[in-house]
């Protein structure tokens, strides 16, 4: 076997086992024992096609913070870039896309995404308009037998850490469609959650860059908040 590929594969294992011990880890912190400043860490998803990977610079920045000092989930504050058929995609439990163009995953990549949401990571979608019908397609390669299900409003995504009774914020108009929180389940867990119509992205962005309420900004830091807590605790269905 080459060096590349066992190297691959180390770090396919090594992250499986820290994945899996998220929940563990998180308890521990709830039970006041010490574990190190900042363990886990968030990232962005960087991917081909052409699609805006990088929009909305300050939203998982500004999440991170909220989840924080809200929360006290002791994340990193760096948010991490990795692209979607790296290995380094093992290292980070909370993976964020987002854009507005098209996206393009070739077999490898979107062999090595699923790979990681089978080990336990999540993978929050975000359309900040004119991604839906590229996530679809590219996501159909990832899970092909995974069929997009709107979440109701009384699932445990919604109320893990704030009881959001209302569902999800409805940030910028688009297409004047409701907001839809859309879920790919595998193994009985919610591993991929695509928030349509919506735009969580756009909320969550430092107030200057869309001067969106401070209302719908709590509600979508809150929903963010949600996504991660859920994910950390297992994401079962």
């Amino acid at each position: 076997m080459g060096t590349d590929y066992l190297c691959t594969m180390f770090r396919f294992i090594e992250g499986f086992m820290s994945l899996s011990l998220v929940g563990f880890i998180l308890m521990l912190n709830a039970a006041n024992v010490s574990a190190q400043d900042g363990f886990y860490q968030l990232a962005v998803l960087k991917y081909r096609g052409g699609g805006d990977w990088y929009a909305n610079p300050t939203a998982v920045p500004n999440l991170v913070r909220f989840c924080n000092s809200e929360l006290q989930m002791n994340l990193k504050n760096d948010v991490a870039t990795v692209e979607v058929g790296s290995p380094e995609l093992f290292d980070y439990p909370w993976i964020h896309m987002t854009g507005h163009g098209n996206v393009v995953f070739s077999a490898s990549e979107a062999q090595n995404l699923r790979a990681f949401l089978e080990a336990g990571g999540f993978l929050h979608i975000s359309d900040n308009y004119g991604m839906d019908s590229y996530v679809r397609r590219e996501m159909a390669k990832v899970l092909p037998e995974a069929d997009w299900n709107e979440l109701p409003w009384s699932h445990a995504v919604f109320h893990s850490a704030f009881d959001l009774k209302r569902g999800l914020p409805k940030v910028h108009e688009h297409d004047n469609l409701p907001p839809q929180g859309l879920g790919l389940f595998h193994g009985g867990r919610l591993v991929v959650f695509y928030d349509y119509e919506s735009d969580l992205g756009d909320g969550w962005e430092d107030y200057q860059v869309h001067r969106d309420s401070e209302e719908i900004r709590t509600w979508a830091l809150q929903m963010g908040a949600n996504l991660v807590s859920h994910a950390f605790q297992g994401g079962d269905e």
